[in-house]
Order: C-alpha cells, then sequence, then structure tokens
C-alpha cells in the first residue's frame, strides 16, 4: 500500500527521513488518511448525519437554545441584589466594564418574589414563568463567566467556543457528535428575527467541520425555507429524474477529486431540500395547531406572536427530530432607559418560554429535551453619566450571568452558584463558558476530550483546550 501512496517509489538512494517527510507533505498523506477512513467509518461517509450512538449515557437528546442576545441584567431577571438598591446613585469605583467618567450604582428598577419550592428568585415582570408546574423544573445558574465585553466575541464564544467566529456552532458539534434522527428534516434548525444577531451567521456555522452540520436558518417572516413548493409545472418524479442525472454527474466528478469534502455536502444538500419538501411543510404549519395551543405560546398578542411562534415550531421540530434548535431574541443590550428596555423583552419572552416548557413536560419530551435560556455575558451594577445625566442602565459584564435550565438531565427547581452582593462578579460554582460548553455535551451523552476533530495539524474540540463538566448541574 505505501508504494501506492508515494509521489515516487522507493529507491536505495532515498532515506527514511525523505520517505517520510515526502509522505507528510504530499497527497500521499491525503490518499492514506482518505483510505482509512473509508475503512475505519463507511457508514458516515454515505450518510453523516445518521444517528450515531452517544459516547456515554445521555441525559439529553436534543437542545433548545434560548439566546437573549444582548446580554440580559442577571440583578433585574433571576439574580437580585437588595444592596444595588440602597447604593442607587451613589458613585461606583468598579472597574468593570467598557464605561469611563463618574459611574454610579444602579439598583433594579423591578421588584421580586421566590417562587417555586426552591424558592427561585424571579422578577415580578415574569408572570406565566412563576406557574408552579413549569417554575419547579428550573435550574437558575448563577456562576458563569464569559471571557470578552465586546458583543460579536461574546456571542461567538457562547456560541462556537471561540471568540474568533470561525469555529463549529454547539448545534454542528452536536449533529457531528449524534447524527440526526429524521433524515428528511435538517439535524441544526436557527431562528432570529428580523435583524440578525451581531456576527451572522457565523453564530451557527459549520466551521472546521464538513458542511452538513451548519445551521439552517429559517426565515422570520412568509415561508420559514423557500422554494419548499416545486412550480406547478414540475412533478416529483421530474425532481427525482433531474437529481438523479445531476448526483451521476456530481459523483462522477467527486471520484476524481475526494479530497474536496464540500462537493460531497453539496450532493447531499440537494437531496435533503429534495427530502425536506415532504416533511418541512407539514412540520411548519403550526396554523394547523389547535385554538387553545395558539392561544398557551401567546400567538394572539402582538407582543409574544413571533416569539411564541418561533418557540412552537422549535417544539414541532424536536418532535419530529431535530437534534439542535437556536432562537435568538435580541434588544437586551439596555444602557439607558433599561426599566422600558427590559420590560418589554421580558413580556415577549415570558409566554412562550413558560408554554415551551409546559408543553414539552405534557408531551413526555422535558425529560430528554435540555432547554436553555442565557445571553452572551450579565450586566454591570453600575453605569456612567452621558452628558451630566444618570443615565439609568447597565454596561457589559463579562465576570458575572445567569442562565435558566430545563429538563434534559439539569437538576429541577434548584439555585446553583452564586454572584457577590451587588451582582458584580461570580463567586460561587464559578466556571467559565468553556465548562458549560463541556456540561451541555456530557448530557448529550458526549465527551468533550473524544468528540473532537483533525484540523490545522491538531484535534480540535469544543472547548478549544479543555475543561470540566459542573458537576452541581446534572440531577
Amino acid at each position: 500500500m505505501i508504494h501506492q501512496i508515494c509521489s515516487r517509489p522507493i529507491s536505495s538512494a532515498s532515506s527514511r527521513r525523505e520517505f517520510l517527510y515526502g509522505l507528510g507533505a504530499s497527497l500521499g498523506s491525503v490518499a492514506m488518511t482518505n483510505m482509512l477512513a473509508k475503512e475505519a467509518a463507511p457508514s458516515i461517509l454515505q450518510n453523516p448525519l445518521a444517528p450515531q450512538a452517544p459516547l456515554n449515557p445521555a441525559k439529553a437528546k436534543n437542545v433548545i437554545m434560548l439566546f437573549m442576545e444582548g446580554g440580559p441584567g442577571h440583578m433585574d431577571t433571576f439574580d437580585p441584589k437588595p444592596k444595588l438598591n440602597q447604593l442607587h446613585k451613589s458613585e461606583s469605583k468598579l472597574a468593570a466594564g467598557l464605561e469611563t467618567g463618574f459611574k454610579f450604582f444602579v439598583g433594579s428598577p423591578f421588584t421580586f418574589s421566590k417562587v417555586g419550592q426552591s424558592g427561585i428568585e424571579m422578577c415580578d415582570e415574569f408572570q406565566y414563568l412563576r406557574d408552579p408546574e413549569i417554575v419547579n423544573e428550573l435550574c437558575n445558574y448563577r456562576g458563569c463567566q464569559a471571557e470578552s465585553l465586546n458583543h460579536p466575541e461574546a456571542l461567538f464564544h457562547m456560541n462556537t467556543g471561540s471568540r474568533l467566529g470561525a469555529d463549529p456552532a454547539l448545534g454542528a458539534w452536536a449533529t457531528y457528535g449524534l447524527g440526526s434522527s429524521n433524515q428528511n428534516l435538517p439535524g441544526y434548525v436557527v431562528m432570529t428575527e428580523n435583524a440578525l444577531p451581531q456576527g451572522g451567521s457565523r453564530n451557527w456555522s459549520n466551521g472546521f467541520l464538513p458542511a452538513y452540520h451548519q445551521g439552517t436558518a429559517l426565515r422570520p417572516t412568509g415561508s420559514p425555507i423557500l422554494d419548499l413548493q416545486s412550480q406547478g409545472y414540475k412533478s416529483r418524479a421530474h425532481q427525482r429524474a433531474a437529481l438523479d442525472a445531476l448526483g451521476y454527474l456530481n459523483q462522477e466528478h467527486a471520484s476524481h477529486h475526494p479530497e474536496h469534502a464540500d462537493l460531497a455536502a453539496r450532493i447531499e444538500s440537494y437531496e435533503l431540500a429534495y427530502r425536506m419538501q415532504m416533511e418541512v411543510p407539514e412540520v411548519v404549519a403550526i396554523d394547523d395547531e389547535p385554538e387553545y395551543m395558539k392561544e398557551m405560546y401567546g400567538l394572539n398578542d402582538t407582543d409574544t406572536a413571533d416569539f411564541g411562534r418561533q418557540c412552537l415550531m422549535a417544539r414541532r421540530l424536536v418532535e419530529k427530530g431535530t437534534r439542535f434548535v437556536q432562537i435568538f431574541s435580541g434588544g437586551w443590550d439596555s444602557h439607558d432607559y433599561l426599566e422600558r428596555g427590559h420590560r418589554a423583552r421580558i413580556r415577549s419572552v415570558d409566554r412562550p418560554m413558560a408554554a415551551l416548557i409546559k408543553d414539552l413536560k405534557q408531551r413526555g419530551m422535558l425529560e430528554d429535551t435540555l432547554v436553555i435560556w442565557t445571553g452572551e455575558f450579565g450586566r454591570t451594577p453600575d453605569n456612567n453619566k452621558r452628558g451630566g445625566v444618570y443615565s439609568i442602565g447597565r454596561g457589559h459584564n463579562a465576570n458575572a450571568m445567569t442562565m435558566l435550565m430545563a429538563g434534559g438531565g439539569v437538576k429541577a427547581g434548584s439555585i446553583v452558584g452564586a454572584t457577590d452582593e451587588i451582582g458584580a462578579e461570580a463567586v460561587d460554582v464559578k466556571h467559565p463558558i468553556r465548562d458549560f460548553h463541556c456540561t451541555l455535551l456530557h448530557l448529550l451523552g458526549l465527551d468533550d476530550n473524544k468528540l473532537t476533530y483533525f484540523h490545522a495539524g491538531r484535534y480540535k474540540q469544543l472547548s478549544q483546550f479543555g475543561g470540566k463538566v459542573i458537576q452541581e448541574l446534572i440531577a
């Protein structure tokens, strides 16, 4: 085999060092890798999104991630700080955040109450999430820390493990490790508002993983996916014949260029699009849901209709076999007008999020579907004067943030970790984002140290250079 893959035959004059160098620097290494891969995992090459067994026993099969872009104030949602109200408008000497000039403490404009059996503290603007059937499923994690104060970098970090935005997203790693249980639907789906989150599609990129694993973005208005219906003059048989002809030509070309993985991904994307035309219209047809379900998700209220529609679609997608769904909700970056901004955003997500958890629970899906509510970082306990005016808002805080989780094997009805008395920094069960990522993979039955991909000369992983599971979060 060695003689077949070398760039030239071995002669008596060739040294061992020259041979090994030639093998590593020429197409010989590509050929060897290709042959070994075909021998090791033929099923994956034939169908890269085929369902795969987890590496370890899994608590969750699917993930629905509700991403509050901009960074919700933890002390204004699920981590109240009475001390801040005492310090309101007094001068702050904290060095955290990006603000300069005269800084002052900002008390929360909201009231809080303890709810559920565990006494989770919740802003009173949340009305639906405090339902005992729902709140007792929640795990409030207060110990996570980000690394960047810049929105795009922080978004990339939370979504891909890298602040550079060129690495695979969480959903891409999930489908790479587990495949997709429904071959007629995308394994990784993303839903946004009309305005994309900062950094755009790099937040759901496949990065260096094969292109099959990139997130499929659904449109926020109109048909979620264009061209779901073929032109009237084109039958399914006509489509199938055209795809078969195109597939034959592509396969012929691919056989001469096995090093171009993107071509195989393109072939599969055509086939997936064909299969999606059969199943996606049924999944996204949420108007067929009964009226009580539309009411529960808030589809009849202009404040909640958009996010409610996306949450309902997320449940339908997961129910049909989609592995990972992300929904982005913007507008949480409240440097000014904190009360007005957060009140509106809380109202827009409260009812749909509560409905999603309740719906999953009633269908017996919550136990193996992990629901996550998070932003890219937290907020500062202070703000800076602007034009001599006390701006009631908050800056960016990478040292403290709050997350909510439900289902999928997390510790229900619990508060894990803590921040200091003014919410400036996490002080208990303190972990970086990479540890949260390792925990997410662990709940899916995956091991961050084993779920690797060889790229640019080394084996890469979601956590970048390793992390540990946050055991306090796991039931």
